[in-house]
């Protein structure tokens, strides 16, 4: 089936029009009747000619089409044209082979959104048309995402997802890993984000100066507050997070210039797929590849340098790289 939308429109008016059995339609009005619709959904439409309307009845006539039954009737000197079945109708043709395909691939991915906010009518959604257009393929997995099916915290997504749409203040409970008791927040929900298989919830606490962030598999309970939402916590999340890698905001941390030294090994790697998105290129030699980024630094980014090992240096800055020295020096430590 053709996926343009003024197609679509013709060859639904002409299925009406060769379904009619109560009137003839000769070509001029088919034509007629195409171009009425098409004013009807655009009415800066041109319309379309006689050649087009040739080349929409051999396509709905053809296999890659819907094979459509239509019968052209001498009448005198003029033909008309309807389908020669009366109860065909392009509307109840089963989907083509095409069609099937691209199904089967939507549903593999939809199948993994299972279990996010929002997304809870595909578990209902892909066994109806699993079972009405028989599209399994002895249950085939062709793609796959990086999630963790056994995360705690993920059944607080969907209700926080609503609480934030709906502007819903909270009152959660939450114990931090730090912390030997939870505490009970007054908490104004604005922005959720998974970050390296982990979700995050941001928001507003009397509790604390700033946007602050809590991880959902910490939360202990969540219910509904009686105090009013604070519209005032809304902001713009994206440009939150420009700065930053992960989801940690240092307090009072300006941005910095880091300046980082790869091994040959590791370059093509960090070469496509960057750090962060001001990474720019300084020098590259047959051993290394030096480049630089501007962020805040914060845990996510000595984590992230970390995890390189010895494929990495910090250059600059300067309390960075001694913050990432010492780092070492206790591993060393612990293998004494």
């Amino acid at each position: 089936m053709a996926t343009n939308k003024h197609a679509i429109i013709r060859y639904n008016a002409l299925d009406k029009c060769f379904s009619n059995t109560g009137k003839r339609y000769y070509i001029e009005d088919l034509l007629e009747a195409c171009n009425e619709a098409l004013f009807e959904f655009d009415p800066k439409s041109d319309g379309i000619k006689k050649r087009q309307l040739y080349d929409d009845i051999r396509f709905m006539e053809s296999s890659q089409g819907f094979s459509a039954p239509i019968e052209k009737v001498k009448d005198g000197r003029r033909t008309y044209h309807r389908y020669d079945d009366s109860s065909f109708s392009i509307k109840n043709q089963p989907l083509n082979d095409n069609e099937a395909d691209q199904i089967k691939s939507a549903m593999l991915v939809l199948n993994r959104f299972k279990g996010l906010p929002q997304f809870e009518w595909i578990n209902e959604l892909i066994p109806k048309l699993d079972q009405t257009f028989k599209l399994s393929n002895e249950n085939q997995e062709i793609i796959g995402f990086d999630t963790n099916k056994y995360l705690v915290g993920t059944e607080y997504i969907s209700p926080l997802f609503k609480a934030i749409q709906n502007k819903q203040a909270l009152t959660i409970t939450y114990q931090s890993f730090k912390a030997k008791e939870p505490q009970v927040l007054q908490f104004h929900p604005c922005y959720l984000k998974q970050y390296n298989n982990r979700w995050f919830l941001f928001g507003k606490s009397d509790e604390y100066d700033d946007v602050t962030n809590l991880a959902l598999d910490r939360i202990k309970n969540m219910e509904h507050a009686s105090i009013a939402y604070n519209d005032n916590q809304i902001m713009n999340f994206e440009e939150y997070f420009e700065d930053i890698i992960g989801v940690t905001m240092p307090k009072d941390q300006p941005l910095e210039k880091v300046v980082l030294k790869v091994s040959s090994q590791l370059t093509p790697y960090i070469k496509t797929k960057p750090l962060h998105g001001s990474q720019k290129r300084i020098a590259e030699t047959d051993e290394s590849f030096t480049f630089s980024i501007e962020v805040i630094p914060n845990y996510e980014l000595k984590k992230k340098i970390l995890s390189f090992g010895k494929d990495i240096v910090v250059v600059e800055p300067f309390f960075l790289r001694e913050e990432i020295k010492e780092i070492l020096n206790k591993c060393i430590e612990n293998y004494n």
